[in-house]
């Protein structure tokens, strides 16, 4: 089973998106970004990958927080995960989410709430 951590805080700067994780049990240093993200419509969260060495580790972006991505979005900050302390600058974000957002827009297959949360925040 993948490993996953949920944000719990996004803290939105003049120079860039900070979204801070739960502790990891793991080394925090083992982890790079792989520059893709999924979709999670049953947790209504954008999950971007993570990699340990070894597996991949799921980075859970819940609904609740993408008010915060839109606007790193509109003003194309970078956004970095925050785990153990360390910050982890997560490669091709931006690209991957509108990617998403692109493809779930008027998407059966993603479900209704997903398409209609995604729709109403990102203003589609």
């Amino acid at each position: 089973m993948k490993k996953r951590m949920e944000v719990k805080e996004a803290i939105h700067n003049e120079e860039k998106l900070l979204l801070k994780v739960e502790s990891l049990s793991d080394e925090a240093e083992n982890l790079h970004a792989k520059g893709q993200m999924l979709a999670d419509s049953d947790q209504l969260a954008f999950i971007y990958l993570l990699d340990n060495g070894e597996d991949f580790v799921y980075l859970s972006v819940p609904s609740s927080f993408w008010p915060a991505l839109k606007e790193a979005r509109e003003h194309n900050l970078p956004v970095y995960a925050v785990v153990n302390g360390k910050q982890i600058f997560l490669q091709d974000f931006h690209t991957e989410l509108d990617y998403l957002i692109e493809n779930i827009k008027g998407n059966a297959n993603y479900g209704e709430e997903m398409e209609k949360k995604v729709t109403d925040i990102f203003q589609l």
